[in-house]
């Protein structure tokens, strides 16, 4: 299974400023989803949703932080990769890099805790995740 996963948005001509460039809070919520497809690729078709409803747990996030190293246009699709970087007791961190046309666009870590659904009662990273997400650590870079 590879490390990284590849997630492809096309970002629209709604999606821009009158600077014609991407607004800078859409850009948080396309790497957010592609983390989500990458839940969907491990979890066999499970995102966000189906965790919390039928799987018993989510993970909100705890912490972000992106630098932004060239505009995101309309000009071509943003292809987002993202990545396990971590998995500890009760958390996970993700690396997140957005590419258009071969560029990198942003490039950001997105840290979030495991919790019981509906009480957000921390709890350890469920044996199913962990039986994905430790193989590709141990991958290395």
């Amino acid at each position: 299974m590879p490390k990284t996963f590849t997630h492809e948005i096309r970002v629209t001509w709604g999606d821009c400023d009158p600077a014609k460039i991407a607004y800078t809070a859409r850009i948080p919520a396309w790497a957010l989803d592609a983390i989500n497809g990458w839940w969907e690729a491990h979890l066999d078709g499970d995102g966000w949703y189906q965790m919390e409803l039928d799987r018993g747990f989510g993970t909100p996030f705890v912490h972000m932080e992106m630098d932004f190293r060239s505009p995101v246009t309309p000009r071509h699709r943003l292809v987002c990769t993202v990545r396990p970087v971590r998995l500890g007791e009760s958390s996970i961190s993700f690396r997140v890099e957005g590419f258009q046309d071969g560029g990198l666009c942003f490039e950001g870590l997105f840290v979030c805790v495991f919790i019981v659904a509906g009480s957000m009662e921390k709890r350890p990273a469920p044996d199913e995740v962990r039986a994905i997400v430790e193989p590709m650590l141990a991958m290395g870079d």
